[in-house]
């Protein structure tokens, strides 16, 4: 059966709960900038609360360079190693690595060089989650978000040049639609898919606009997709909008 999530930070841990949702999908970079001390003493706050983080996105603060010249990899394998401890003490078992503005290729470096890069990443991040049970989905972003690793089928193309278990993709219907990315992507790729985040229409709850989610609940069908899904969107009434979005999901998933 599908579990849903919504992402959001652990203060609202009780309200997804209470509306029914099945996990939470918590920022991982503002717990990761406190520091060692503060992460320990949150950690049994995400590990105890009434409702699983299974999943976890915002994988790298915005400030730490992935590619280009200005990569620290030493910074990097410092702060992959701590997250991903972070993660797997918290019980999860997804780590989304969207990271925008940490993966933007700068002005004059070259295409292949930033995809070697990534590679490499993604490789010590495998090396690192190898036995925890995590595994990493890369998240594909539209082209306002990020200048590289715009589609599903760049995702994928990029996971298996890595060849790791530990490293899938994720398809988000927002960023789908903003690249016009047809949802046969999702079938096509189907061996590589880990992860689902849904919105609508203006990156709005699902249900309150015009994407057309019975094609991509078909597709998600077609691929055999078994994973989760996390709401990832602008929220403007909490109380009335949670439920209202799980309660249209579970209508187009049949659940």
């Amino acid at each position: 059966m599908t579990e849903f999530g919504w992402c959001a930070g652990i203060g609202r841990a009780e309200q997804v709960k209470e509306h029914g949702y099945d996990y939470m999908e918590c920022p991982l970079s503002p717990l990761m900038k406190e520091g060692p001390e503060a992460v320990k003493k949150a950690l049994p706050k995400y590990a105890n609360l009434a409702i699983p983080v299974k999943a976890w996105n915002s994988f790298f603060p915005r400030d730490m360079k992935l590619v280009g010249p200005e990569a620290d990899e030493r910074r990097i394998r410092n702060y992959v190693a701590q997250a991903v401890d972070t993660m797997s003490r918290a019980g999860s078992s997804i780590a989304v690595l969207g990271s925008g503005r940490s993966r933007h290729v700068p002005e004059g470096w070259e295409r292949e060089r930033a995809e070697d890069q990534l590679v490499r990443l993604l490789s010590l991040i495998a090396d690192e989650c190898e036995g925890t049970g995590l595994t990493v989905a890369i998240e594909p972003l539209n082209r306002k978000e990020s200048n590289i690793i715009n589609s599903v089928a760049e995702g994928a193309a990029l996971a298996k040049a890595v060849h790791r278990p530990q490293i899938r993709v994720l398809a988000d219907f927002y960023h789908m639609d903003e690249e016009q990315e047809a949802l046969e992507t999702i079938a096509e790729h189907k061996e590589w898919l880990a992860h689902i985040h849904v919105a609508d229409t203006g990156r709005c709850s699902p249900g309150t606009g015009q994407y057309p989610y019975d094609e991509f609940v078909k597709q998600l069908r077609a691929a055999g997709y078994q994973g989760g899904v996390s709401v990832e969107c602008t929220v403007h009434d909490w109380d009335s909008e949670l439920p209202a979005a799980l309660s249209f999901l579970k209508k187009k998933w049949g659940a």
